[in-house]
């Protein structure tokens, strides 16, 4: 890991420089390694495919039911999360459900190629909007898709939330070029696969030049998923909603508040509060910015960040939340904090 991040700084220095043949021939090579190897460190995949065939072949609510619920079933061999019942949008928890009806390692092999191709989609609207930002496009691609956590965590171990950031990506594109209904309906989608998109829509909303029509699109895309999903699932794909934010009950080892209060001695549960405050107050200051003229993708970006330095449920695949839009933020040292974070991050979920 340590290894791989040397490398990774090397290559955004020298990215300029390297060309766009070299660059690219990079991360496709490596993004395809990754996908094509086993899966790495984390079973979650397992659970997206354990709630698919939950839903398919037992007929149970994954918003209802555990994964205990059925242990017989090939996929719960391999699942960490036996009681938890599904904390992901009904988009995703949908799209996952043809995969029901393959082998479970087909399923986890197509959920890596998904983890793979959401990353290269999101590092080329990264370039493409880099370059219309003023920032290189080559050292914006490798900043998201060559990051070593990105390889081994969100590829590697096939997470959703490459595939929650691609649309969200799209909504920034489609708002930076006044496409106000594309973008209210990207904003959905992503929100709709997994909630930690959220934190984009407030920021897109008050820079759109046009939010009614933001809005439109966004509630049209609502209201089609919301049919959707309560046709699948009930009301109970609400449930999915509170399961995600129920984490900020539950510490990782580490999550910033925990690791400051493990050092300096402190509780735990008043450093998380004074956590969430703080990113409540930042939240609070970077949207009068934006709404005082300030660069919009810049505060999303200082949101994304933020929101984990104050979560207290911080795993190293979160990362790519605000790693592609810190890569065109103009900010330079927002793009060291991250760095610094990548470094910080670099053993978590390595046993050892």
């Amino acid at each position: 890991m340590w290894a791989g991040f040397v490398a990774y700084l090397a290559v955004l220095a020298a990215a300029p420089r390297l060309g766009r043949r070299l660059v690219w021939g990079a991360i496709v090579v490596l993004v395809t390694a990754f996908a094509s190897g086993p899966v790495l460190l984390s079973h979650d995949v397992y659970s997206y495919v354990d709630y698919a065939r939950l839903g398919v072949h037992h007929g149970l609510n994954p918003y209802v039911y555990e994964p205990d619920a059925a242990p017989g079933d090939p996929a719960f061999a391999h699942v960490t999360w036996i009681d938890a019942k599904s904390a992901y949008g009904p988009l995703f928890t949908l799209a996952t459900y043809p995969l029901a009806w393959l082998p479970v390692g087909a399923a986890v092999a197509a959920l890596k190629v998904v983890a793979a191709l959401s990353v290269l989609g999101i590092a080329s609207i990264a370039s493409r909007l880099a370059a219309w930002r003023g920032v290189d496009p080559l050292r914006a691609a490798a900043f998201v898709a060559l990051n070593p956590l990105v390889l081994v965590h969100v590829v590697g171990g096939a997470h959703n939330d490459a595939l929650t950031m691609l649309p969200a990506m799209v909504a920034v594109a489609a708002t930076l070029s006044a496409r106000e209904l594309s973008g209210g309906a990207a904003l959905v989608v992503a929100i709709a696969t997994k909630l930690s998109a959220a934190f984009v829509a407030p920021f897109a909303l008050l820079a759109s030049p046009r939010t009614k029509r933001t809005l439109i699109g966004g509630l049209a895309a609502a209201l089609v998923i919301g049919v959707v999903a309560y046709l699948a699932f009930g009301w109970d794909w609400l449930h999915g909603f509170g399961l995600a934010g129920e984490n900020q009950s539950r510490t990782s080892h580490l999550s910033i508040p925990t690791t400051f209060a493990r050092i300096c001695g402190l509780s735990p549960d008043g450093v998380r509060l004074a956590a969430a405050i703080l990113f409540a107050v930042l939240v609070a200051y970077l949207l009068a910015w934006t709404w005082r003229g300030g660069d919009w993708v810049r505060a999303a970006a200082w949101a994304g960040f933020g929101l984990l330095l104050a979560t207290s449920w911080l795993l190293p695949w979160y990362l790519i939340w605000p790693l592609p839009l810190v890569a065109i933020s103009r900010d330079r040292p927002l793009r060291l904090l991250t760095l610094a974070l990548t470094a910080y991050q670099l053993g978590a979920r390595i046993p050892l």
